[in-house]
């Protein structure tokens, strides 16, 4: 069964990440928003949103941390 695009894989960003509560809120906001993606909190690093990536239609195999795609 497939993820929602609101949860990234689990080998993506850890249960026990410190900042996993605020990026999971930026992620939903961006994709709320309709945005490409948001900032990361930790590293200022943009990230793609679940959404954006799916529009893609394929893995571009960067290890994305929302990949739509990761099974």
């Amino acid at each position: 069964m497939p993820r929602e695009l609101t949860q990234p894989h689990e080998e993506r960003l850890a249960f026990d990440d410190p900042n996993r509560s605020e990026i999971l809120m930026r992620h939903e906001l961006a994709m709320a928003l309709d945005k490409p993606g948001y900032t990361d909190p930790a590293t200022g690093y943009f990230v793609f949103t679940a959404k954006a990536l799916a529009e893609e239609g394929k893995c571009c195999a960067m290890a994305c941390r929302h990949c739509p795609f990761k099974r």
